[in-house]
């Protein structure tokens, strides 16, 4: 059964940081592509960021471009999102999901097949 489990939310304060994990489980995380999305109250779920299934293309939504680094190893079938000068806009949970083929990074979530339960984050002081 496919399966995405993500960890690492919580509270923190402006300007600090947060990873994020996503583990796969239930096929070979290195044929997927994976992405992280985010979903404010309120608000659409949008693209955060995405990575090529072997890591060596990725893509960031303008909103977080210098902030947020995403990564993947292969080996462990986990895929990262280190989020750096956090801001209370990127309060959200936050989802991992994998598409259903290999490619580039993409940020639409139209594009993606699996889909975690999601991690809370909340940047405040």
């Amino acid at each position: 059964q496919l399966q995405l489990v993500e960890s690492g939310g919580g509270l923190v304060q402006p300007g600090g940081s947060l990873r994020l994990s996503c583990v796969v489980s239930g096929f070979t995380a290195r044929y997927y592509v994976i992405g992280w999305f985010r979903q404010a109250p309120g608000k659409e779920r949008e693209g955060v960021s995405s990575i090529r299934n072997d890591g060596g293309s990725t893509a960031y939504a303008d909103s977080v471009k210098g902030r947020f680094t995403i990564s993947r190893d292969n080996a462990k079938n986990t895929a990262y999102l280190q989020m750096n000068s956090l801001k209370p806009e990127d309060s959200a949970v936050y989802y991992c999901a994998a598409t259903g083929r290999w490619g580039q990074p993409v940020l639409s979530r139209n594009e993606y097949n699996y889909w975690g339960q999601g991690t809370e984050v909340t940047v405040s002081s």
